[in-house]
């Protein structure tokens, strides 16, 4: 049987290091007159707004980055919508949270959204904000040329975020189509950023995937090589099959159909947060950023991979057409919860609010 296990041999320290980083980034992560501090007419229009709790697999990672710049921009209050931020280190565990009616959405990867179809759920992305994974396999520098691709993942230990993660299903897609069943590997759930690079470190895991600024600090120091680069759509599609849209803002269906102003008002906000990413540098970008986004890689770094990955961010919001159809075919691949299932693409996603989107100044 496949051994899927979480890392905990961290230390006390480091643990309670990242609690405290996700207590300031649930802190940090409303908007509206309690964090912007506006006038008497501006907050009472910000009190009478719709309050949404919307939970993100790592808001730290860039991936997600246009959750929180979303709020530095100020465009959550201007849409006229009271947004609750929570960090959630892995989107399996967020997605069940929404499922549960902890958090009205999510921040994380589209493919969540077939795996729930294929349960009997129903839940859709409203917003595409990724076109490209942006995730990279890194294997520890000392197996240079032991591990020249998935093929030899058979017997190794791979870092994941967490089970039911979509680096999980992209781990287990990439072992099954190079040859190794998923069953013959160990997936560790070891997170990102310090907790990812002390697992490398400490050997607990050969190969992991995450993504920036992790990639940036792994390489910087020697720890680690690139194995495979999903950050560019070339490199995406290599080890896809085609284009694979990530970040999204998922919600439950029956949700969306009762607050559609509401879900209007979240998705005018990301229309415009990612049309002003195409429109500035990394550097402009990064200093809208809380600065322990990037406190452990250093400004300079984060800027550096930002500005060589803005390709990643969808320009425009709308779900890419061949997109979902890859996503299927992935999760066809390993997840015997999906194989098989007569799969309603169509229900898994809407283009209907980012059309009707308006401009926000």
């Amino acid at each position: 049987m496949s051994t899927t296990q979480r890392f905990a041999t961290l230390g006390v320290a480091l643990l309670a290091a990242s609690s405290l980083a996700a207590c300031a980034n649930n802190a940090s992560g409303s908007s509206g007159a309690a964090a912007g501090g506006g006038s008497s007419s501006s907050s009472s229009a910000a009190a009478n707004a719709p309050q949404v709790t919307i939970m993100v697999g790592g808001m730290s990672k860039q991936i997600y980055l246009p959750f929180m710049l979303a709020k530095r921009l100020g465009y959550y209050d201007k849409a006229g919508v009271n947004v609750n931020l929570i960090d959630e280190p892995a989107g399996g565990d967020a997605t069940q949270n929404m499922l549960a009616g902890q958090v009205q959405g999510v921040g994380g990867f589209y493919d969540h959204n077939i795996a729930l179809q294929a349960q009997g759920k129903s839940s859709e992305a409203v917003v595409s904000m990724l076109q490209i994974p942006g995730e990279v396999e890194l294997c520890r520098s000392d197996l240079k040329g032991k591990v020249k691709s998935p093929a030899d993942f058979k017997g190794r230990s791979l870092g994941i975020t967490d089970t039911g993660s979509s680096t999980d299903f992209l781990t287990q897609y990439l072992s099954k189509k190079n040859g190794v069943d998923p069953t013959q590997e160990t997936r560790r759930g070891v997170g990102a950023g310090q907790t990812f690079i002390a697992a490398m470190k400490q050997k607990a895991i050969d190969c992991g995937m995450t993504t920036e600024p992790t990639v940036s600090k792994a390489l910087s120091d020697g720890t680690a090589f690139i194995l495979l680069d999903m950050r560019t759509a070339d490199g995406s599609k290599a080890a896809l099959g085609g284009t694979y849209p990530a970040t999204s803002l998922y919600m439950p269906v029956d949700w969306v159909n009762a607050h559609k102003d509401t879900v209007q008002k979240l998705v005018n906000a990301y229309v415009a947060t990612l049309k002003w990413i195409q429109g500035h540098t990394g550097a402009q970008i990064a200093d809208q950023m809380p600065a322990d986004y990037y406190s452990g890689v250093g400004k300079a770094a984060y800027v550096k991979a930002l500005d060589s990955e803005r390709g990643i961010f969808n320009p425009t919001g709308l779900m890419p057409a061949d997109g979902p159809p890859t996503c299927l075919a992935v999760l066809s691949e390993f997840n015997p919860k999906v194989k098989g299932k007569a799969i309603d693409l169509s229900k898994t996603y809407t283009n209907d609010f980012v059309q009707a989107a308006t401009p926000i100044s």
